[in-house]
């Protein structure tokens, strides 16, 4: 039953949905994707305009932000999207990550014009509330926030500490119950130290951990160059005109692609979610306008980089290495493509291209519960006040352990409709307080 509920909204009304806000938002807000540049140099900035030592920086919020975004989406996720929609939903995803852009900021906007202090001085808030404060509507208010919660112990904690056992089980035999133990241990002694101690260790890992992925892909596309220019032209094709992928591993055609390309790159940004507010909120920087530049990074970063170089990844290997894809499943083209040349072993590493794929996976799942559990641990805050944010860190610790021993088909599935269920209110905020947002 969750299973054809979800298929019925992510297939369809979602999809309509947060693709014509990221559209409304595009060129209501004056098209800010131009302004891209200027907010990527505004994310390096060492220190808030009007805070000396500020607790959270624009860039720790942003690095909060992308920890809870970054992982297996960018690259599990595009490799089903083009296993099932042709290699064209390379370029739905990537659209999708250009227009959300708009969103996102408008959402961290609204985040951080309705943001408050909580006892210790930090900086809190979200989309519940600018539901409450901005829409006078606490039952709703607080239905989002119960829906965070459920989402972080979902998508944040369980999904991610299964995804990191299965990496680590399959590629060096390790067992379940010992890097569940172990991820638990490591993100407490993480939570342990609030936001400043998850924004530290958020700008220390997330620039690495992209940047060491970047350069692995920008690596392969280097060897697949000959095929490069081939595969951007398969790519523009399969978008738009019906066409079998190589080996008959996936198919293609307009609505098939952009279903499983927009699905899966709305999926990885969460831009119309909200939950990115909440760690912008968490800033001390002075402006809205200045944090919802800097936020909006998040979605460029994830979708319309690592998105990109993943997908143009696969399609080379496709073209260049059409053996490759026999036998494989739709999560295993990323994969096949790390493998089909010996890359890191040639350059004298201890280790080929595959294993840097299941090291990027398994360090992408670890950021990502560090991340998404600051995301519950606001909404459980607003909820049940800050006597219950000890209560909430233990279980998710908890939690993060029975994510990686147990089966996962119905966790998704409740994840999955949770994340559908949050996106209404959160648009609902959205169009009735576009008005407030400025660029």
């Amino acid at each position: 039953m969750l299973s054809v509920i979800n298929q019925f909204l992510w297939n369809g009304p979602l999809l309509f949905l947060l693709l014509g806000v990221h559209l409304y938002f595009t060129f209501h807000l004056h098209v800010p994707q131009r302004h891209i540049g200027r907010a990527v140099r505004m994310s390096l900035t060492p220190e808030t305009k009007g805070e000396s030592r500020p607790r959270v920086s624009p860039f720790g919020a942003l690095a909060t932000t992308l920890a809870a975004t970054l992982g297996t989406g960018n690259i599990i996720g595009v490799s089903t999207a083009v296993a099932l929609g042709g290699p064209g939903a390379v370029l739905w995803c990537w659209l999708t990550g250009v227009l959300g852009m708009a969103t996102a900021y408008a959402e961290c906007y609204l985040g951080v014009l309705y943001r408050q202090r909580d006892r210790e001085g930090h900086h809190i808030g979200g989309p519940m509330y600018v539901i409450r404060d901005g829409l006078h509507c606490k039952p709703l208010a607080g239905f989002y926030a119960a829906c965070t919660v459920a989402a972080a112990f979902g998508v944040g904690c369980t999904t991610q500490a299964n995804s990191l056992t299965q990496t680590t089980s399959m590629t060096w035999g390790w067992s379940p119950h010992l890097v569940g133990m172990a991820a638990a241990v490591l993100t407490g002694l993480v939570l342990i130290g609030g936001i400043r101690s998850i924004s530290k260790v958020c700008m220390r890992l997330v620039p690495v951990l992209g940047l060491l992925y970047i350069a692995g892909c920008l690596a392969l596309l280097w060897r697949f160059r000959s095929a490069l220019g081939p595969a951007c032209l398969y790519i523009l094709e399969s978008a738009f005109s019906p066409r079998a992928a190589l080996g008959g591993v996936a198919g293609g055609g307009l609505l098939v692609a952009a279903r499983y390309g927009i699905a899966r790159g709305l999926y990885t940004n969460e831009a119309g979610i909200g939950t990115a507010a909440i760690g912008a909120a968490s800033s001390d920087a002075v402006s809205p306008a200045y944090q919802a530049y800097v936020s909006m990074t998040a979605v460029f970063w994830d979708t319309v980089v690592m998105c990109l170089l993943t997908g143009l990844v696969i399609v080379s290997n496709m073209l260049l290495h059409p053996g490759s894809l026999e036998g494989i499943n739709e999560t295993g083209l990323a994969a096949a493509a790390f493998r089909s040349l010996p890359l890191f072993a040639a350059w004298g590493l201890p280790f080929d291209g595959e294993v840097f794929l299941s090291l990027s996976l398994a360090a992408f799942a670890l950021t990502t519960l560090i991340g998404w559990s600051y995301m519950g641990e606001k909404a459980a805050e607003y909820l049940w006040g800050p006597g219950a944010v000890p209560h909430y860190k233990l279980v998710y610790i908890v939690m993060i352990y029975v994510g990686a021993v147990i089966p996962m088909n119905l966790v998704w599935e409740c994840t999955d409709l949770v994340n559908a269920v949050m996106v209404l209110p959160n648009v609902l905020a959205l169009i009735l307080l576009r008005k407030q947002v400025r660029t």
